[in-house]
Protein backbone atom coordinates (compact mmCIF):
# COMPACT_ATOMS: atom_id res chain seq x y z
CA UNK A 1 0.00 0.00 0.00
CA UNK A 2 1.63 3.18 -0.81
CA UNK A 3 0.16 5.17 2.06
CA UNK A 4 1.79 2.91 4.48
CA UNK A 5 5.18 2.94 2.54
CA UNK A 6 5.07 6.88 2.46
CA UNK A 7 4.21 6.84 5.93
CA UNK A 8 6.94 4.42 7.25
CA UNK A 9 9.56 6.41 4.96
CA UNK A 10 8.63 9.90 6.84
CA UNK A 11 8.28 7.86 10.20
CA UNK A 12 12.20 6.91 9.53
CA UNK A 13 13.01 10.73 8.89
CA UNK A 14 11.15 11.51 11.63
CA UNK A 15 8.86 14.06 9.21
CA UNK A 16 5.66 14.96 10.12
CA UNK A 17 2.75 13.38 8.23
CA UNK A 18 -0.38 14.85 6.25
CA UNK A 19 -3.48 15.19 7.90
CA UNK A 20 -5.09 13.60 4.72
CA UNK A 21 -2.47 10.81 5.21
CA UNK A 22 -3.54 10.75 9.15
CA UNK A 23 -6.80 10.35 8.38
CA UNK A 24 -6.35 7.78 5.60
CA UNK A 25 -4.84 5.86 8.39
CA UNK A 26 -8.18 5.59 10.74
CA UNK A 27 -10.35 5.20 7.39
CA UNK A 28 -8.47 1.65 6.46
CA UNK A 29 -10.43 -0.93 6.64
CA UNK A 30 -10.65 -4.13 8.60
CA UNK A 31 -8.75 -6.17 6.23
CA UNK A 32 -5.96 -4.35 6.23
CA UNK A 33 -5.16 -3.47 9.99
CA UNK A 34 -2.51 -6.49 10.09
CA UNK A 35 -0.56 -3.89 7.09
CA UNK A 36 -1.51 -0.68 9.48
CA UNK A 37 0.39 -2.69 12.28
CA UNK A 38 2.99 -4.12 10.43
CA UNK A 39 4.30 -0.71 9.01
CA UNK A 40 3.73 1.66 12.67
CA UNK A 41 5.71 -1.42 13.70
CA UNK A 42 8.58 -1.13 11.68
CA UNK A 43 8.48 2.88 13.05
CA UNK A 44 8.39 1.74 16.85
CA UNK A 45 11.45 -0.21 16.31
CA UNK A 46 12.96 1.97 15.00
CA UNK A 47 12.89 4.63 17.71
CA UNK A 48 12.40 1.94 20.54
CA UNK A 49 13.44 -1.55 19.81
CA UNK A 50 11.93 -4.08 21.25
CA UNK A 51 11.49 -2.33 24.55
CA UNK A 52 7.86 -1.37 26.93
CA UNK A 53 8.38 0.71 29.34
CA UNK A 54 6.21 0.32 32.52
CA UNK A 55 4.37 2.80 34.42
CA UNK A 56 2.21 2.35 37.76
CA UNK A 57 -0.10 4.54 38.79
CA UNK A 58 -0.99 6.07 42.61
CA UNK A 59 -4.19 7.55 42.96
CA UNK A 60 -3.04 10.06 45.70
CA UNK A 61 -6.87 11.21 46.53
CA UNK A 62 -9.81 9.58 44.89
CA UNK A 63 -13.18 10.82 44.06
CA UNK A 64 -14.72 14.58 45.03
CA UNK A 65 -13.38 16.28 42.22
CA UNK A 66 -15.36 20.14 41.43
CA UNK A 67 -14.93 19.39 37.86
CA UNK A 68 -17.60 18.13 35.14
CA UNK A 69 -15.39 16.43 32.80
CA UNK A 70 -17.85 14.02 31.57
CA UNK A 71 -15.66 10.85 30.88
CA UNK A 72 -14.56 10.55 34.66
CA UNK A 73 -15.72 8.70 37.02
CA UNK A 74 -14.69 11.39 39.73
CA UNK A 75 -16.87 14.17 38.01
CA UNK A 76 -18.34 16.81 39.95
CA UNK A 77 -22.68 14.33 40.19
CA UNK A 78 -20.57 11.04 39.35
CA UNK A 79 -22.93 8.30 40.30
CA UNK A 80 -19.83 5.53 39.80
CA UNK A 81 -19.40 3.46 42.64
CA UNK A 82 -15.97 4.31 43.19
CA UNK A 83 -13.40 4.45 45.76
CA UNK A 84 -13.10 7.80 47.82
CA UNK A 85 -10.71 9.19 49.83
CA UNK A 86 -8.83 12.19 50.73
CA UNK A 87 -4.92 12.47 50.56
CA UNK A 88 -3.01 9.79 51.18
CA UNK A 89 -0.04 9.99 53.93
CA UNK A 90 3.70 10.09 51.94
CA UNK A 91 4.45 6.50 53.75
CA UNK A 92 0.95 5.10 52.52
CA UNK A 93 1.90 6.40 48.42
CA UNK A 94 5.15 5.31 48.73
CA UNK A 95 4.50 1.65 50.01
CA UNK A 96 1.66 1.61 47.35
CA UNK A 97 4.26 2.66 44.22
CA UNK A 98 6.80 0.24 45.93
CA UNK A 99 4.24 -2.54 44.73
CA UNK A 100 4.48 -1.51 41.11
CA UNK A 101 8.31 -0.84 41.16
CA UNK A 102 8.89 -4.58 42.16
CA UNK A 103 6.67 -5.83 39.57
CA UNK A 104 8.85 -4.05 36.91
CA UNK A 105 7.74 -0.68 37.10
CA UNK A 106 10.23 2.49 35.82
CA UNK A 107 7.96 5.43 36.48
CA UNK A 108 5.25 5.82 39.06
CA UNK A 109 2.70 8.54 38.16
CA UNK A 110 1.54 10.13 41.06
CA UNK A 111 -2.79 11.51 40.23
CA UNK A 112 -5.08 13.19 42.14
CA UNK A 113 -8.83 14.26 41.35
CA UNK A 114 -9.45 17.75 42.11
CA UNK A 115 -9.28 21.32 40.01
CA UNK A 116 -5.53 21.75 40.77
CA UNK A 117 -3.35 21.97 43.97
CA UNK A 118 -3.44 24.24 46.74
CA UNK A 119 0.38 25.51 47.85
CA UNK A 120 -0.10 22.78 50.50
CA UNK A 121 -1.13 20.15 48.31
CA UNK A 122 2.14 20.67 46.43
CA UNK A 123 3.98 20.60 49.61
CA UNK A 124 2.07 16.90 50.49
CA UNK A 125 3.15 15.59 47.03
CA UNK A 126 6.57 16.90 47.32
CA UNK A 127 6.73 15.02 50.76
CA UNK A 128 5.75 12.06 48.70
CA UNK A 129 8.20 12.22 45.83
CA UNK A 130 10.51 12.66 48.37
CA UNK A 131 9.59 9.34 50.33
CA UNK A 132 9.64 7.17 46.85
CA UNK A 133 12.70 8.83 46.15
CA UNK A 134 14.10 7.85 49.61
CA UNK A 135 13.28 4.34 49.22
CA UNK A 136 13.84 3.81 44.92
CA UNK A 137 16.87 6.40 43.77
CA UNK A 138 16.32 5.70 40.24
CA UNK A 139 12.66 5.64 39.76
CA UNK A 140 11.07 8.63 37.83
CA UNK A 141 7.82 10.29 39.28
CA UNK A 142 5.25 11.79 36.93
CA UNK A 143 2.77 14.12 38.98
CA UNK A 144 -0.62 14.61 37.43
CA UNK A 145 -2.52 17.18 39.57
CA UNK A 146 -4.95 19.32 38.00
CA UNK A 147 -4.66 22.64 36.57
CA UNK A 148 -1.08 24.39 38.17
CA UNK A 149 -0.95 27.85 39.47
CA UNK A 150 2.49 30.09 38.62
CA UNK A 151 5.11 28.94 40.74
CA UNK A 152 3.99 24.94 41.32
CA UNK A 153 5.83 23.55 38.54
CA UNK A 154 9.04 24.26 39.30
CA UNK A 155 8.10 23.36 43.33
CA UNK A 156 7.33 19.79 41.36
CA UNK A 157 10.40 20.07 40.42
CA UNK A 158 12.84 21.26 43.09
CA UNK A 159 11.04 18.52 44.92
CA UNK A 160 12.02 15.69 42.69
CA UNK A 161 9.67 14.77 39.97
CA UNK A 162 10.94 14.48 36.69
CA UNK A 163 7.69 14.94 34.58
CA UNK A 164 3.85 16.34 35.11
CA UNK A 165 0.98 15.20 33.16
CA UNK A 166 -1.66 16.96 31.90
CA UNK A 167 -3.93 15.23 28.68
CA UNK A 168 -5.36 17.24 26.38
CA UNK A 169 -8.21 14.91 26.02
CA UNK A 170 -9.55 15.97 22.77
CA UNK A 171 -9.88 18.35 20.01
CA UNK A 172 -10.20 21.72 21.14
CA UNK A 173 -13.16 22.29 18.65
CA UNK A 174 -15.08 19.77 21.16
CA UNK A 175 -13.51 20.44 24.16
CA UNK A 176 -16.41 22.58 25.60
CA UNK A 177 -18.94 19.50 24.89
CA UNK A 178 -17.05 17.34 27.00
CA UNK A 179 -15.78 19.87 29.69
CA UNK A 180 -17.21 22.91 30.86
CA UNK A 181 -15.31 24.10 33.98
CA UNK A 182 -12.24 24.45 32.47
CA UNK A 183 -11.24 25.10 28.84
CA UNK A 184 -8.69 23.64 26.65
CA UNK A 185 -6.59 27.12 26.79
CA UNK A 186 -6.33 25.79 30.59
CA UNK A 187 -5.04 22.94 29.77
CA UNK A 188 -2.63 24.17 27.43
CA UNK A 189 -1.66 26.66 29.67
CA UNK A 190 -0.69 24.06 32.37
CA UNK A 191 1.45 22.39 29.90
CA UNK A 192 3.50 25.14 28.99
CA UNK A 193 3.79 25.84 32.85
CA UNK A 194 5.09 22.52 33.25
CA UNK A 195 7.05 22.59 29.93
CA UNK A 196 9.02 26.16 31.09
CA UNK A 197 9.82 24.73 34.42
CA UNK A 198 11.81 21.89 32.93
CA UNK A 199 9.30 18.85 33.88
CA UNK A 200 9.55 16.20 31.13
CA UNK A 201 6.08 16.81 29.53
CA UNK A 202 3.31 13.99 29.38
CA UNK A 203 0.16 14.69 27.36
CA UNK A 204 -2.33 12.62 25.56
CA UNK A 205 -5.75 11.71 24.60
CA UNK A 206 -8.92 9.79 24.99
CA UNK A 207 -10.32 7.92 22.32
CA UNK A 208 -13.83 6.78 22.19
CA UNK A 209 -15.86 9.60 23.28
CA UNK A 210 -17.83 10.18 20.03
CA UNK A 211 -15.71 12.16 18.39
CA UNK A 212 -15.14 12.12 14.67
CA UNK A 213 -11.47 10.80 12.88
CA UNK A 214 -11.42 14.56 12.19
CA UNK A 215 -11.40 15.04 16.05
CA UNK A 216 -8.68 12.76 16.33
CA UNK A 217 -6.69 14.03 13.90
CA UNK A 218 -6.76 17.28 15.28
CA UNK A 219 -5.77 16.25 19.16
CA UNK A 220 -2.71 14.16 17.55
CA UNK A 221 -1.79 17.22 15.45
CA UNK A 222 -1.95 19.45 18.73
CA UNK A 223 0.24 17.10 20.61
CA UNK A 224 2.78 17.15 18.13
CA UNK A 225 3.11 21.01 18.35
CA UNK A 226 3.18 20.79 22.15
CA UNK A 227 6.20 18.46 21.58
CA UNK A 228 5.60 16.04 24.73
CA UNK A 229 8.00 13.27 25.64
CA UNK A 230 5.47 11.17 26.26
CA UNK A 231 1.69 10.58 24.65
CA UNK A 232 -0.94 8.32 26.84
CA UNK A 233 -3.66 7.16 24.82
CA UNK A 234 -6.52 6.19 26.51
CA UNK A 235 -9.64 4.51 25.29
CA UNK A 236 -12.89 5.90 27.29
CA UNK A 237 -14.14 3.63 30.14
CA UNK A 238 -17.74 4.01 30.27
CA UNK A 239 -18.46 3.82 33.72
CA UNK A 240 -22.34 3.74 34.96
CA UNK A 241 -23.17 6.71 36.67
CA UNK A 242 -21.20 8.91 33.87
CA UNK A 243 -22.34 10.92 31.27
CA UNK A 244 -20.74 8.40 28.88
CA UNK A 245 -21.74 5.64 29.88
CA UNK A 246 -23.36 4.73 27.04
CA UNK A 247 -20.89 5.38 24.55
CA UNK A 248 -19.28 1.96 22.77
CA UNK A 249 -18.16 3.25 19.98
CA UNK A 250 -14.76 0.96 19.94
CA UNK A 251 -13.64 -2.20 18.13
CA UNK A 252 -9.81 -3.40 18.59
CA UNK A 253 -9.40 -2.80 15.11
CA UNK A 254 -9.95 0.97 15.50
CA UNK A 255 -8.31 0.82 18.54
CA UNK A 256 -4.76 -0.46 16.35
CA UNK A 257 -5.53 1.79 13.87
CA UNK A 258 -5.57 5.41 16.54
CA UNK A 259 -2.21 4.09 18.07
CA UNK A 260 -0.59 3.80 13.90
CA UNK A 261 -1.97 7.12 13.46
CA UNK A 262 -0.85 8.24 17.14
CA UNK A 263 2.69 6.68 16.11
CA UNK A 264 2.98 7.93 12.34
CA UNK A 265 2.52 11.59 13.88
CA UNK A 266 4.86 11.44 16.43
CA UNK A 267 7.03 8.76 15.55
CA UNK A 268 10.24 8.81 18.01
CA UNK A 269 8.08 9.80 21.28
CA UNK A 270 6.75 7.41 23.85
CA UNK A 271 3.28 6.28 22.77
CA UNK A 272 1.85 5.04 26.29
CA UNK A 273 -1.49 2.62 25.91
CA UNK A 274 -2.75 4.24 28.89
CA UNK A 275 -6.68 3.33 30.27
CA UNK A 276 -9.50 1.18 28.87
CA UNK A 277 -6.59 -1.44 26.87
CA UNK A 278 -8.63 -4.25 28.53
CA UNK A 279 -11.66 -3.40 28.01
CA UNK A 280 -11.63 -2.24 24.27
CA UNK A 281 -7.98 -3.75 22.51
CA UNK A 282 -9.05 -7.01 24.66
CA UNK A 283 -7.31 -10.24 23.03
CA UNK A 284 -5.43 -7.98 20.33
CA UNK A 285 -3.75 -6.25 23.27
CA UNK A 286 -0.46 -8.06 22.23
CA UNK A 287 -0.88 -6.59 18.46
CA UNK A 288 -1.04 -2.63 20.11
CA UNK A 289 2.50 -3.68 21.59
CA UNK A 290 4.22 -3.39 17.95
CA UNK A 291 2.59 0.46 18.05
CA UNK A 292 2.91 1.57 21.49
CA UNK A 293 6.20 1.22 23.63
CA UNK A 294 5.26 2.07 26.93
CA UNK A 295 1.95 0.72 29.27
CA UNK A 296 0.54 0.91 32.42
CA UNK A 297 0.69 -2.32 35.01
CA UNK A 298 -2.17 -3.70 36.96
CA UNK A 299 -4.74 -1.51 38.09
CA UNK A 300 -5.85 2.19 37.14
CA UNK A 301 -7.37 5.14 39.14
CA UNK A 302 -10.89 3.93 39.77
CA UNK A 303 -11.21 0.53 37.83
CA UNK A 304 -8.93 -2.42 37.48
CA UNK A 305 -6.80 -3.65 34.88
CA UNK A 306 -5.56 -6.76 33.88
CA UNK A 307 -3.35 -8.34 36.28
CA UNK A 308 0.07 -7.15 36.68
CA UNK A 309 1.46 -10.81 36.01
CA UNK A 310 -0.20 -11.41 32.82
CA UNK A 311 0.74 -8.22 31.65
CA UNK A 312 4.43 -9.34 32.17
CA UNK A 313 3.49 -12.50 30.01
CA UNK A 314 1.60 -10.92 27.39
CA UNK A 315 5.25 -8.80 27.01
CA UNK A 316 7.58 -11.50 27.02
CA UNK A 317 4.87 -13.87 24.45
CA UNK A 318 4.59 -11.18 22.38
CA UNK A 319 8.74 -11.14 22.15
CA UNK A 320 9.18 -8.04 23.91
CA UNK A 321 11.31 -6.83 26.73
CA UNK A 322 10.55 -4.85 29.71
CA UNK A 323 12.69 -1.90 29.66
CA UNK A 324 15.42 -1.33 32.66
CA UNK A 325 15.92 0.95 35.34
CA UNK A 326 19.15 2.16 33.37
CA UNK A 327 17.68 2.20 30.07
CA UNK A 328 17.06 5.23 28.85
CA UNK A 329 13.58 5.42 26.96
CA UNK A 330 13.73 8.15 24.73
CA UNK A 331 15.81 7.76 21.37
CA UNK A 332 19.37 9.64 21.82
CA UNK A 333 17.93 12.73 20.11
CA UNK A 334 15.45 13.33 21.60
CA UNK A 335 16.91 12.82 25.34
CA UNK A 336 19.97 14.83 24.25
CA UNK A 337 18.11 17.55 23.52
CA UNK A 338 15.43 16.91 26.76
CA UNK A 339 12.50 17.78 23.51
CA UNK A 340 9.49 16.00 22.85
CA UNK A 341 8.24 14.69 18.97
CA UNK A 342 10.03 16.45 16.16
CA UNK A 343 11.84 19.15 18.42
CA UNK A 344 15.34 18.36 16.92
CA UNK A 345 16.29 20.92 14.71
CA UNK A 346 16.97 17.98 11.54
CA UNK A 347 14.24 16.26 12.87
CA UNK A 348 12.27 17.09 9.86
CA UNK A 349 8.62 18.86 8.79
CA UNK A 350 6.51 20.41 10.99
CA UNK A 351 9.00 20.71 13.98
CA UNK A 352 8.42 22.74 16.70
CA UNK A 353 11.30 24.42 18.30
CA UNK A 354 12.29 24.61 21.64
CA UNK A 355 9.46 21.98 22.57
CA UNK A 356 9.50 19.22 24.96
CA UNK A 357 8.00 19.03 28.09
CA UNK A 358 4.48 18.79 29.72
CA UNK A 359 2.55 16.45 31.35
CA UNK A 360 0.49 13.10 31.80
CA UNK A 361 -3.10 12.79 32.37
CA UNK A 362 -4.33 15.99 31.62
CA UNK A 363 -3.43 18.16 29.57
CA UNK A 364 -3.32 21.00 27.08
CA UNK A 365 -2.39 22.37 23.95
CA UNK A 366 -2.63 24.35 20.88
CA UNK A 367 -3.61 23.38 17.09
CA UNK A 368 -1.35 22.86 14.43
CA UNK A 369 -2.75 24.50 11.16
CA UNK A 370 -1.95 23.22 7.67
CA UNK A 371 -1.20 19.58 8.50
CA UNK A 372 1.68 18.68 7.38
CA UNK A 373 4.31 19.15 4.42
CA UNK A 374 7.15 17.06 2.49
CA UNK A 375 4.54 15.32 -0.34
CA UNK A 376 1.15 14.75 -0.30
CA UNK A 377 -0.53 11.15 0.26
CA UNK A 378 -3.98 10.21 -1.99
CA UNK A 379 -6.92 11.86 -0.64
CA UNK A 380 -8.19 10.43 2.67
CA UNK A 381 -11.24 7.88 2.07
CA UNK A 382 -14.56 8.97 3.82
CA UNK A 383 -14.73 8.21 7.73
CA UNK A 384 -15.44 4.81 7.75
CA UNK A 385 -19.00 3.96 9.74
CA UNK A 386 -17.54 1.11 12.07
CA UNK A 387 -20.31 -1.30 14.06
CA UNK A 388 -19.92 -0.20 17.38
CA UNK A 389 -18.30 -2.55 20.29
CA UNK A 390 -20.64 -4.41 21.94
CA UNK A 391 -21.25 -3.25 25.17
CA UNK A 392 -19.10 -5.08 27.38
CA UNK A 393 -20.00 -3.79 31.04
CA UNK A 394 -18.68 -6.74 32.79
CA UNK A 395 -14.76 -6.00 31.78
CA UNK A 396 -15.70 -2.82 33.12
CA UNK A 397 -14.19 -3.46 36.94
CA UNK A 398 -14.27 -0.83 39.87
CA UNK A 399 -10.65 -0.64 41.96
CA UNK A 400 -11.34 -2.71 45.41
CA UNK A 401 -7.85 -2.81 46.21
CA UNK A 402 -4.40 -1.18 46.65
CA UNK A 403 -4.17 2.82 47.35
CA UNK A 404 -7.12 4.22 49.61
CA UNK A 405 -7.63 0.26 50.76
CA UNK A 406 -6.91 -2.28 53.04
CA UNK A 407 -5.83 -5.05 50.43
CA UNK A 408 -2.88 -5.63 48.37
CA UNK A 409 -2.38 -3.69 45.11
CA UNK A 410 -2.47 -5.40 41.60
CA UNK A 411 0.94 -5.27 40.14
Amino acid sequence: MDLLNTLVDKGLRRELPTRDEALAVLATSDDDVLDVVAAAGKVRRQWFGRRVKLNYLVNLKSGLCPEDCSYCSQRLGSKADILKYTWLKPDEASQAAAAGLAGGAKRVCLVASGRGPTDRDVDRVSDTIKAIKDQNEDVEVCACLGLLSDGQAERLRDAGADAYNHNLNTSEGTYGDITTTHTYADRVDTVQKAHAAGLSACSGLIAGMGESDEDLVDVVYALRELDPDSVPVNFLIPFEGTPLAKEWNLTPQRCLRILAMVRFVCPDVEVRIAGGREVHLRSMQPLALHLANSIFLGDYLTSEGQAGKADLEMIADAGFEVEGAGEVTLPEHRAAAGGGCGSHADAGCGTQEGAGCGSHTDAGCGSHQGGGVCGSAPAAAATVTEQPSEARTDLVAVRRRGAGTDLAPNA
